[in-house]
């Protein structure tokens, strides 16, 4: 059963390949047009249109308010690593590694292959500790991982 989450995120990604790189929403009318509360479109933007995810979300409230998404370009391969490996810091949940990890996969950085490699690496179970511990675990894990990537370009690896 799909959730009504994922039906959102998935309208909202085939309005964004109609049109450029950018789309302006009305959340009312995304919520009438999807019978849900506001809140719900809220909820999907918040979780699935985030700089992890490729997208940058600007909004106007008020009358003649809308919701802009962007999606970022990436403008080179190693500035994306740097950013991600920036924005990693100490502690990182699985999940949000889970992101990371399919936004590398989106920008075809990693293979379907590494990917699915890399999230059995950063599991939850992966490691038996305290939920605090594997959270920083996590962190240390994907910061290695996002420069090994980044030496495979620099020593003329070829991706995949």
């Amino acid at each position: 059963m799909r959730l009504l989450s994922d039906s959102i995120e998935d309208f909202i990604k085939a309005l964004m390949e109609d049109e450029t790189h950018e789309i302006e929403l009305r959340r009312n009318e995304l919520a009438e047009h999807f019978q849900c509360a506001p809140s719900q479109i809220n909820y999907v933007l918040a979780t699935r249109f985030t700089p992890d995810h490729g997208y940058v979300i600007e909004s106007r409230r008020g009358g003649g308010g809308y919701i802009r998404i962007v999606r970022l370009a990436s403008t080179s391969r190693e500035e994306l690593l740097q950013s991600i490996y920036q924005r990693i810091g100490v502690s990182i949940s699985a999940s949000d590694a889970a992101k990371i990890v399919n936004h590398l996969k989106m920008e075809k950085i990693v293979s379907e292959d590494e990917a699915s490699l890399m999230l059995a690496a950063l599991s939850p179970q992966a490691v038996p500790l305290p939920l605090t511990m594997k959270d920083a675990l996590c962190a240390g894990t994907l910061r290695s991982m996002i420069l090994a990537l980044a030496r495979r370009r620099s020593e003329g690896v070829s991706d995949m």
